[in-house]
């Protein structure tokens, strides 16, 4: 069977089309189920999903649990399900695909992940290609970070980093429709395996709010002797990002502050601590830019918006 667990925060029409897509595209040859973690949502989630998708799990959290803990708590209703139908163990989920919401299924898709993982029982995650709307390649595989990648990736000196840093980083050495073994995969589409998941555990969701999930649990399936791979022949759409930029200070905040304890965790708080000083250092430089431009009335509001960003970052302190 396959389990689809998807955490939903206030994009309704999104999650609306997301399900719909796989009803229009359920794998063939695994029955498929989807449960539907929502996050708290105050935009009627709840209740379209109700209204217009009766056969979908709906779980309801009183409050925001993030990335991991919506996740989390979306695998352990799947566990629970079986538990309560009597499944016996090969009956029980065999795989677990972590989608988000502002996705869409592509035909053929699912059957692509899943020939896969049956013909590869040591692949414990598998990512599919992923695309924009406009049938663009969306980078979806990644080599694990390191502190020079991460002074640089997704910062402003991102345009001034070196080529070959950023080049291994995104894994610029291997072709788009190469079917290849990885680091991580971008967590907004992750077909696991059940046994991969139960040996590793699920999303560290004391550590992480929103951001850097993906990567360190990756790490522990590797580290718990899986492979992760990377199959382009399976194609999902993905709106990137529609939840998060809801709130573009928060969201600066958990990205950053899951950078560095991510860091923390994986190499020790030396570079931990360099790393959150040059990424305070840098907000700080843009606090005072912004500052200047506000000062001489170049678009104040954008100038005002981004200082109480900035600043809420920084009483932050990105811990």
């Amino acid at each position: 069977m396959l389990t689809v667990v998807i955490v939903n925060w206030n994009v309704r029409d999104a999650l609306r089309a997301c399900v719909q897509s796989l009803e229009r595209h359920p794998a063939s040859r695994h029955p498929q189920r989807i449960i539907v973690v929502d996050n708290a949502s105050t935009d009627d989630s709840v209740a379209m999903l109700r209204a217009e998708f009766p056969a979908v799990h709906l779980v309801t959290s009183a409050r925001n649990l993030g990335y991991g803990g919506g996740n989390n708590l979306g695998l352990a209703c799947a566990e629970q399900l079986d538990a309560e139908a009597g499944q016996p163990a090969l009956a029980q989920a065999r795989y677990f695909l972590i989608l988000n919401p502002d996705t869409e299924v592509t035909p053929g898709a699912l059957d692509a992940l899943l020939d896969y993982a049956d013909a590869h029982p040591d692949a414990g995650i598998i990512g599919p290609q992923l695309r924009y709307a406009d049938g663009a390649p969306q980078s979806s595989r990644r080599r694990f970070p390191t502190l020079a990648t991460a002074l640089f990736e997704s910062t402003w000196l991102q345009p001034l980093a070196p080529r070959r840093l950023l080049d291994r980083y995104y894994m610029r050495d291997r072709r788009d429709d190469e079917t290849c073994d990885v680091d991580w995969v971008v967590g907004a589409a992750m077909l696991a395996r059940r046994e991969a998941y139960l040996q590793a555990g699920g999303f560290d969701e004391q550590t992480f709010f929103m951001y850097s999930e993906e990567i360190d649990w990756c790490r522990r399936i590797k580290q718990a002797g899986w492979r992760v791979v990377y199959h382009p022949q399976a194609v999902i759409v993905h709106h990137e990002a529609r939840s998060s930029a809801q709130v573009s200070a928060r969201r600066m905040i958990y990205f950053n502050t899951s950078k560095v304890r991510y860091f923390a965790r994986h190499h020790g708080p030396l570079q931990a601590g360099v790393l959150r000083v040059a990424l305070l250092s840098l907000f700080a430089e843009q606090l005072l830019l912004e500052g200047a431009k506000w000062l001489i009335g170049h678009r104040r509001p954008l100038r005002a918006e981004r200082l109480a960003a900035y600043r809420a970052v920084l009483r932050s302190g990105l811990r």
